[in-house]
């Protein structure tokens, strides 16, 4: 073995832990300190505890919790696309078609899709309102996203 070459060993060595437990050992360092040891490991003591010592839970936890929010901010903006209380004029169906609606009362993608429910007989019963009007009007509700009632089907766009 060759002189001066290797490390200095200590017999007593202290380790100490976190937890306060300490113990001595061999070593080539004086004094060791730990984050855990077998007093409070959770394999040893049986304890439900998670051990991070990087901070990999916590990252796991933001990268969960902005998931979270990612998954809401796109519900949030479908509901919103899809809102019943959409006005009619997004829908660009002319302003005379638009007049017409509003004369009774249907400013609202809403209030157009409750009329669709009740027929197509509901909905061309509106002076001025004709066959072409609701082909453009089931149109745009489609473009925009909403179910038309089955009831609804029975005009060809």
């Amino acid at each position: 073995m060759k002189k001066e070459i290797h490390p200095t060993y200590f017999p007593e060595a202290t380790v100490t832990c976190a937890c306060g437990n300490s113990w001595k050992t061999g070593s080539t360092q004086e004094e060791i300190r730990t984050d855990i040891c077998s007093n409070c490991h959770p394999f040893y003591t049986g304890e439900q505890r998670i051990v991070d010592t990087e901070g990999q839970v916590d990252r796991f936890m933001k990268k969960l919790q902005a998931r979270e929010e990612y998954i809401a901010d796109k519900q949030a903006q479908v509901d919103e696309r899809l809102s019943p209380v959409r006005p009619i004029s997004e829908l660009e169906l002319g302003g005379r078609v638009e007049k017409a609606l509003a004369e009774v009362g249907i400013t609202e993608v809403g209030h157009a899709l409750d009329r669709l429910k009740l027929g197509e007989a509901a909905i061309l019963e509106i002076k001025g309102f004709g066959r072409k009007s609701l082909a453009d009007l089931k149109k745009g509700l489609r473009r925009l996203g909403y179910e038309l009632p089955e009831d609804s089907e029975l005009v060809s766009a």
